[in-house]
């Protein structure tokens, strides 16, 4: 005889006839039957009938925990099998092994997830706190570690020297970090033109897509500090005219930043010549600050091991956008206050620290398994969708705030 699943024991602890439940769902007894023995879920709109069922168990007395373990989401299991072997979120090779099952946790983790309205309706919000949420920079949140990068690119592109460059996780917050920084540079007033070579169609090689060489920056250089000045037939005439403009304007008091996302796809060779950007002076003023923002992949490229690269990895001061890690509470108390909602109202305390324990992992590195590396995924769009996932099972389940069962049976 097989065992009883989890649903058909939880209706027995509550002692509730099948008949009863079913009639309340909506559904026949023999469809609940099926699910109930067998664990097989209707073709038509399964995901409507778990919603259903949890809502009928919550008020008979479940907890959300129980309903979680006895309502597993429909098609869990292929969802499951189709990101198995893969992490968007696992920081690049090192050496490091993370288990299966983190693999498949952080592919959860940073599938896109969307605020149902019902869900809104349920914690009483008149927009989603993670949707559309930076216009204007009182919307950015800024803990002690995110200001200490915002101040070492603002002190980099006054002063030069250097390459910077800015390494963080997919959603970790780059792009709003470069968006801050120019609307500071426009409400300030400051003196500083920023140079950015478009890197849409940016690879590291041709067989990918296009690679950025080092004559389309000698390009947007002229195109951005001298649009009216025609650029000179050849190579070498082109590099004194853009030394010859860069050197007139930081006479003149102007200061010129070039800034190049998306760096981790750089060929090598530009990587090179970029080193030779940074050398231009006049006298002994640096004529251009360079700031690359790029994920980890980067940091590895730039390594001193690597012979190839071994000028620009000395010359290049690495800054890590870190995870919200501590600031975890901070951070979800501003964004839901944005949108005129009390956080308490919303999640738990024992919610927040399991959201951050969810977000974590440790992981052999290495080939000593006895050596473990502690890994946080807790960056502003893994939050955002880990908690929209938990928000949504809450008002499924008509629960009043999110909890730590809540947020570790989200999916």
């Amino acid at each position: 005889m097989s065992a009883a699943t989890p649903l058909k024991q939880l209706i027995g602890a509550l002692r509730v006839k099948q008949a009863r439940l079913a009639r309340e769902c909506g559904i026949s007894p023999g469809t609940l039957a099926d699910l109930v023995n067998h664990g097989k879920w209707p073709s038509r709109d399964p995901r409507a009938l778990r919603d259903a069922l949890a809502r009928a168990l919550r008020a008979l007395g479940a907890s959300a925990a129980q309903i979680n373990r006895a309502l597993p989401a429909p098609m869990k299991q292929n969802a499951r099998r189709c990101t198995a072997g893969r992490s968007a979120a696992a920081p690049a090779s090192t050496g490091a092994t993370p288990s299966v099952e983190t693999e498949k946790e952080t592919d959860m983790l940073l599938q896109k997830q969307t605020l149902a309205q019902d869900t809104r309706q349920h914690f009483g919000l008149a927009a989603d706190p993670f949707r559309a949420d930076v216009t204007q920079a009182s919307d950015v949140f800024v803990s002690k570690d995110i200001r200490y990068v915002r101040e070492t690119l603002w002190q980099h592109a006054r002063h030069g020297g250097q390459m910077l460059a800015i390494v963080g996780e997919s959603g970790s917050g780059k792009s709003t970090l470069v968006a801050d920084f120019k609307d500071r540079l426009a409400r300030e007033g400051r003196d500083v033109l920023v140079i950015e070579p478009s890197v849409l169609y940016m690879e590291e090689s041709d067989t990918k897509g296009k690679t950025l060489k080092s004559a389309a920056i000698v390009q947007a250089i002229l195109a951005t500090v001298a649009l009216s000045e025609a650029p000179k037939r050849d190579a070498e005439t082109r590099a004194r005219q853009v030394q010859k403009i860069l050197t007139a304007g930081h006479r003149a008091g102007q200061r010129y930043v070039l800034l190049i996302e998306e760096a981790h796809c750089l060929p090598t060779a530009t990587l090179k010549h970029l080193k030779r950007f940074a050398e231009l002076r006049d006298g002994l003023a640096f004529l251009l600050a360079i700031v690359l923002v790029a994920q980890p992949e980067l940091r590895q490229r730039l390594s001193v091991a690597n012979a190839e690269v071994r000028e620009v990895a000395q010359r290049v001061e690495l800054v890590d956008l870190p995870p919200l890690g501590r600031n975890l509470d901070e951070y979800i108390q501003f964004k839901l206050a944005r949108v005129g909602a009390d956080a308490a109202k919303v999640i738990t305390k024992d919610g927040i620290d399991a959201l951050r324990e969810r977000l974590s992992f440790s992981r052999r590195t290495g080939k000593s398994a006895s050596v473990t590396d502690h890994v946080s995924l807790a960056y502003p769009l893994a939050v955002a969708n880990a908690l929209t996932a938990a928000m949504n099972l809450a008002a499924s389940l008509g629960a009043p705030v999110v909890d730590a069962d809540i947020v570790r049976e989200a999916q």
